[in-house]
C-alpha cells in the first residue's frame, strides 16, 4: 500500500475532488488516502469511494503520500502536529484552506517541494464551481498540470499573478455564490409580494435563476449587459423594474458588498 495523494479532512469540497478525481481515472481508489477530525467525514467518504483511510496525520503521513490537500478547516490548521513539518519533506502541498497565506504555509511546510494556495467556491461541489491559485515558488510544468487536474475537479481554475489578489477572488467568487442566493431569496419575496402562493414563488424564482444562469452560460460572447439589454423593451414591465434597481443602487450596493468581503477577507488573512 503506498498512497500518492493525502487529503487533511474529508468534507464536502475534499469529497467533491476525490470523487472527480477516480471518476477521471487519474488515480485509483488506493493511491488516496484521507483522514479528519473525530467527526465520521472520513469514514464517511472511506466508505462512498473505497480509498484508504488514517485515524490520525501522523499515521497517514507514514505512507509518505507524495501530493499533500490541506482540506480542513482553516482554524484547525494551527493544531497540525509540529512532526508535519519534516514528515512532508519532498512534498507537494495544495490547500484549499481560506484566509491561510502563504507565508503561513511556508513556515508549516518548509521543505515542501512546492505549496498551493488556492480559494475554490461552493457550486465546485458539483464540479461547476471557479478556483484561484498560485504557487509559492515558480512550479515545473509538471507540478503546474498536476495542480491544473486536480484543482480542475472542481470547475475553471484560473492562476493568480499575485497573493492578493486571492482577497479579490475570495470577495467575488468565494462569497459570489452567497449573494446570488440572497438575490434568490429577495425575488421569491417579491413574487409573494404579488399575491402568488408560496409553492409558486419559490419555482418561480428558482427556476428563473438557473435558467437565466444557463442562458448567461450559453451566450459566452455575450455580455450581460446585452443580455440584459434583450429582456427589456422600452417602456414595459422589465424596465420599470430596473429603473426600480437603478434608483435604489442596487449597483453600488453590491460594488460595497465586495469591498466589504475583500476587506474582511485581508483582515483574516492577516489575522
Amino acid at each position: 500500500m503506498n498512497p500518492d495523494v493525502g487529503f487533511v479532512g474529508a468534507g464536502k469540497m475534499v469529497s467533491a475532488i476525490v470523487h472527480a478525481i477516480l471518476n477521471s481515472n487519474l488515480y485509483t481508489s488506493s493511491d488516496i488516502i484521507c483522514c479528519s477530525a473525530q467527526d465520521g467525514t472520513s469514514e464517511r467518504l472511506s466508505s462512498e469511494t473505497s480509498i484508504l483511510r488514517s485515524e490520525s496525520i501522523e499515521e497517514m503521513l507514514e505512507f509518505k503520500p507524495r501530493i499533500l490537500i490541506l482540506g480542513c478547516k482553516p482554524q484547525q490548521f494551527d493544531l497540525l502536529p509540529e512532526s508535519i513539518s519534516s514528515d512532508t519533506s519532498g512534498s507537494f502541498i495544495i490547500s484549499i484552506m481560506a484566509g491561510i497565506t502563504i507565508d503561513r504555509l511556508n513556515k508549516c511546510f518548509p521543505e515542501a517541494r512546492n505549496i498551493v494556495r488556492s480559494m475554490p467556491n461552493t457550486p465546485g461541489q458539483i464540479g461547476a464551481g471557479i478556483t484561484g491559485y498560485l504557487f509559492a515558488n515558480d512550479p515545473d510544468e509538471y507540478d503546474r498540470q498536476l495542480t491544473e487536474s486536480l484543482l480542475s475537479s472542481l470547475g475553471e481554475v484560473v492562476e493568480l499573478p499575485q497573493e492578493s489578489d486571492i482577497d479579490a477572488l475570495t470577495a467575488v467568487s468565494g462569497s459570489g455564490p452567497a449573494y446570488l442566493f440572497e438575490f434568490a431569496c429577495a425575488l421569491e419575496e417579491g413574487a409573494r409580494a404579488t399575491g402568488l402562493s408560496d409553492e409558486l414563488c419559490k419555482k418561480l424564482a428558482r427556476q428563473t435563476i438557473i435558467g437565466s444562469a444557463k442562458l448567461l452560460d450559453h451566450n459566452k460572447e455575450t455580455s450581460p449587459e446585452e443580455l440584459r439589454k434583450q429582456v427589456t423593451s422600452p417602456n414595459g414591465t422589465t424596465q420599470a423594474a430596473l429603473e426600480s434597481f437603478s434608483e435604489n443602487n442596487l449597483r453600488e450596493i453590491v460594488r460595497k458588498a465586495v469591498i466589504a468581503a475583500q476587506i474582511r477577507s485581508k483582515e483574516l488573512s492577516s489575522g
